[in-house]
């Protein structure tokens, strides 16, 4: 007698996942059919979406917020997009004008909001920074600032539009030319007043079971009246963790009196976390890598080396002189970089994955550091994918980039990303300094909060997701209808992989297959009880029709360099290992008899 299998994912069209978290980074999509429907913009999804993710889909509470910055400061038809400084809002002015010349530049314009207490600046207000500077434009001309916003990453986040419109609502918040118009005397909401600590005996730590609404979280699990001074010892806090350094799952205050744990610290002399820089997203901390190297050799083209995630792609080709592009990652690929540098071209940097992704295939970091040293270029690697504990990258690049968004926070709840600088990197001296010069920190303080406690468990947890993912691997070799299997473990380019794996590090949680026909894909992936939504790196199994939601306007393109359309992402979760094989198992059942 067959047991009817039980769906516990069944996740409608377009809630949050997780389901009922007002500051979730994916969306649900749980057929074939709705990942189309999402491309199309069929309203059957669009209308239904409660969210997505942050870079694609401008979150209510940012919308919001615009719409009355528009009210206030604008004009019958414009629109507003907003960031964390006027610097910013100042570069996405410079790619407006470079993506539309026609435009009169009277039609787009800045408004800075500030705290009317600037000019008394109180010490929770210097400390959590609420500014938003708001690039006025024609609604026609929204899909050039939604580029800008996409590729860039440096949008506000959603906590801190939530902040700051509260502030503008109290006429708190208030444009730069006016401040001598308004009294100064609110300091923002309630909560952030007394100061307390959020490692109190009725803090997170004594909790048992989670908190019903998640948009209480702050406040539940760190008390009612957050210290938000506290900030400064959360991103302290995440950087050492980042660095590798800071590895217990502990509170705030134990955390940073322990001691460096050396066996996992990133095994490069003289790093420490102050070479570790944050940002507001991972591309944000991409596409300023990007701009900072170009003030050192501006003029020259990158690499991108190995398929990349789409946006990596678009930024050196949209911002800078263009790149060159080696979609395979192949050994025959550099070789013929290895022709063009010996023959006098020369490269600003060359960026990659480790590994990539969805092919999960890594590159030869030993062979492109050596080119790098020989005709001198930057080495930019992404380790997003493999994280450090499973991978040591740091001594093949100049800089490391992530996005601690992924498995680095895993609660799929906050935004983050991470630049960092290899002191024994032939420019490092340059590096630094440009950093010093350039960085601004605008990852929002409540951001930094939840980043640090989610990120308190990373250890364990990657442990734990890298048994699951071998797991369901064994599952998906194992049946006949699956065409292809991508993990770095199986991969012919394990060798590459296998050089940076620490003496503890597993593959990764994140693998993809393919299947013999889009009918098998589709059956499959409608039949596999897991969420499904973008992103990756969540502590839940999160699965998607990967090509269809990142490449859907060019598959041809993306098939030419091997990444079918019907290949299907898994990004492993926590879960219980039995119970993910059976989810897998009962899918690739679903799958027709020829």
């Amino acid at each position: 007698m067959t047991v009817a299998f039980a769906f516990e994912n069944d996740i409608e069209v377009g809630e949050s996942l997780p389901p009922m978290t007002a500051h979730a980074v994916s969306v649900s999509l749980p057929t074939w059919r709705a990942n189309v429907g999402y491309e199309e913009g069929e309203d059957w999804v669009v209308s239904k979406m409660k969210t997505g993710y942050p870079r694609f889909f401008i979150h209510v509470s940012i919308e919001k917020f615009a719409v009355a910055i528009v009210s206030k400061y604008g004009q019958s038809g414009d629109r507003a997009m907003l960031f964390p400084s006027h610097v910013i809002a100042s570069r996405c002015l410079d790619f407006f004008s470079k993506q539309a010349p026609d435009l009169d530049q009277r039609q787009i314009r800045i408004v800075d909001l500030v705290p009317t207490a600037e000019k008394e600046r109180s010490e929770e207000l210097s400390l959590i920074s609420p500014k938003i500077s708001a690039v006025l434009f024609p609604q026609e001309r929204f899909p050039i600032a939604k580029a800008f916003w996409q590729h860039s990453g440096d949008g506000i986040s959603s906590r801190r539009a939530e902040f700051c419109h509260s502030l503008f609502t109290k006429g708190a918040l208030v444009d730069r030319t006016r401040l001598d118009e308004v009294p100064r005397s609110c300091k923002g909401p309630r909560r952030y007043h007394r100061k307390t600590s959020i490692d109190v005996t009725n803090g997170p730590d004594a909790l048992n079971g989670e908190v019903q609404d998640p948009t209480q979280f702050v406040e539940e699990r760190f008390g009612r009246n957050l210290n938000i001074s506290l900030t400064a010892n959360a991103k302290l806090a995440v950087k050492r963790r980042i660095a590798g350094s800071l590895t217990a799952n502990v509170g705030l205050s134990e955390a940073l009196a322990l001691e460096r744990d050396t066996e996992r610290a990133r095994n490069v002399p003289d790093f420490t976390e102050d070479d570790v820089y944050l940002y507001p997203c991972g591309m944000s901390s991409i596409f300023n890598t990007h701009r900072n190297l170009m003030t050192t050799r501006g003029g020259l083209k990158s690499i991108v080396f190995g398929f990349p995630y789409i946006d990596t792609l678009k930024i050196v080709q949209k911002f800078g002189p263009g790149c060159v592009f080696y979609g395979f990652g192949s050994s025959e690929e550099l070789d013929d970089l290895e022709k063009k540098l010996e023959a006098g071209e020369r490269f600003l940097a060359l960026f990659t994955e480790f590994p990539g992704n969805p092919l999960l295939k890594s590159p030869d970091l030993v062979r492109i550091r050596a080119l790098a040293d020989r005709y001198d270029f930057f080495v930019i690697v992404d380790e997003t994918v493999g994280n450090f504990l499973n991978v040591n990258v740091l001594p093949y690049a100049d800089v490391v980039v992530s996005s601690l968004t992924k498995v680095f926070s895993g609660d799929s709840n906050v935004m983050g990303g991470s630049a960092i600088l290899n002191p024994k990197a032939p420019h490092y001296k340059i590096l630094k300094q440009l950093w010093e010069n350039d960085y601004e920190d605008n990852h929002w303080a409540e951001d930094s909060i939840f980043l640090e406690r989610n990120s308190r468990d990373f250890v364990s947890r990657i442990e734990r997701i890298n048994a699951n993912a071998e797991a369901i691997c064994d599952v998906l070799c194992a049946h006949p209808r699956v065409k292809e299997l991508n993990y770095p473990k199986y991969s012919p380019t394990r060798c590459f992989y296998d050089k940076c794996r620490t003496p503890t590090g597993g593959y990764g949680g994140l693998l993809s297959a393919t299947f013999y026909s889009k009918q098998d894909a589709i059956a499959f992936f409608d039949n596999l009880d897991t969420a499904k939504g973008p992103s990756l790196g969540t502590n839940f199994t999160l699965s998607s029709p990967y090509v269809i939601l990142a490449h859907y306007g060019e598959l041809d393109w993306a098939a030419s360099y091997g990444v079918d359309a019907n290949l299907v992402r898994f990004s492993v979760g926590l879960e219980d290992t039995d119970k993910l094989i059976k989810i897998f198992r009962h899918a690739l059942d679903s799958i027709p008899s020829n």
